[in-house]
């Protein structure tokens, strides 16, 4: 078992965005939408052990809320889609992601949406079982999944965001009895449709967690590492203010925390005093580079977020998922973000 989770939670703890690379082992190395290299039992008893790595580099790495590393999903928004009746995964259809920055053969929706049963519950009890430590759990956002999924049944991608987020209320219900202390929404989707944010996003995002008494965590950022995100990254200009224009409606929301992409950007850290009601996951490690940065670095940016917010709200986190990077690169990542953490609490602590 890892350590007792602490009583007094110190300040800047950490977390990551959800995503940590598969052994090669068990699926190719370094892809964001990977190949399995097991079957059958054999998948299932190797998704198992990869959970367990993880867990125990997160836990000796000093990481505060720990994740499974999605270690049993072949990608973030799919792991879930998975166990959805209405879906024709037959039937593919190529399709633009985020506003058309690259294009994927996506399934279909060609009938009425509905959950087969519990998609991640065996994930979260096996978690569960083996860290004492805070565990989070990452589902995709209803509006991320209208973004990577074709409809051929709804019509309006407003309308299907609001049927994914009813079948995701009632996992995030199911998951929140099993004892998961943080439940997180990813929406890379948010800093891509801003006006639709606004108009369904937020409501469909509130409805997701409606009930939900664990804390609930939304997770906004400028995507994975992967080539196209770099490329549409260099054309967002000097300054990168599209949280700007969201965070006012997602500072109303009944949502608790806020996962943004700060380290090697371009966002200007003032803006998380628009998120002044909300506790902030401060992205310190940037997930497009195999650098991994040392304390200093995580430390620096975290310090920067002091300026604008209590030291209370602010949490060490990664930019995004850590799934394409090299294993050893993403564990030294993790080294880094909690010894950072720990730096700044420690000046912190003895001005």
């Amino acid at each position: 078992m890892g350590e007792e989770i602490m009583a007094d939670a110190p300040m800047f703890q950490t977390t990551i965005a959800g995503s940590l690379p598969k052994p090669s082992w068990l699926a190719e190395p370094e892809k964001l939408w990977p190949r399995w290299r097991l079957e059958g039992e054999a998948l299932v008893s190797g998704q198992r052990d990869a959970t367990l790595v993880w867990l125990k580099e997160e836990e000796d790495s000093g990481i505060d809320i720990v994740t499974d590393g999605e270690q049993s999903r072949v990608h973030f928004v799919h792991g879930f889609l998975e166990r959805i009746e209405g879906i024709d995964w037959a039937k593919k259809t190529r399709m633009g992601i985020r506003n058309n920055r690259y294009e994927v053969e996506v399934p279909t929706v060609t009938g009425p949406l509905k959950r087969r049963g519990p998609v991640h519950s065996d994930d979260v009890r096996f978690s569960r079982a083996h860290t004492r430590r805070k565990l989070k759990i990452e589902l995709p956002g209803p509006m991320t999944i209208c973004d990577t999924i074709a409809d051929a049944h709804y019509g309006r991608r407003a309308d299907m965001a609001m049927v994914f987020a009813k079948l995701l209320n009632e996992e995030a219900r199911e998951l929140e009895r099993l004892g998961i202390d943080v439940i997180q929404l990813d929406e890379p989707a948010f800093n891509v449709f801003m006006d639709e944010v606004k108009e369904w996003g937020v409501t469909a995002m509130e409805r997701a967690v409606e009930g939900v008494a664990c804390k609930t965590a939304v997770h906004i950022c400028y995507g994975y590492g992967i080539d196209a995100n770099v490329r549409w990254k260099e054309t967002l200009g000097s300054e990168w203010r599209q949280y700007e224009e969201i965070f006012p409606a997602i500072n109303k929301s009944r949502i608790d925390m806020v996962s943004l992409e700060c380290a090697g950007s371009k966002v200007p850290m003032s803006l998380i005093e628009l998120l002044k009601d909300k506790e902030i996951m401060v992205g310190a490690i940037d997930v497009a580079t195999n650098r991994v940065e040392t304390p200093e670095d995580v430390a620096r940016v975290l310090k920067s977020a002091l300026q604008h917010a209590e030291a209370s709200r602010i949490y060490g986190c990664t930019n995004c998922g850590l799934a394409p990077l090299p294993r050893d690169v993403a564990a030294g990542k993790l080294r880094s973000l909690a010894a950072g953490a720990a730096l700044l609490r420690r000046e912190v602590e003895h001005r």
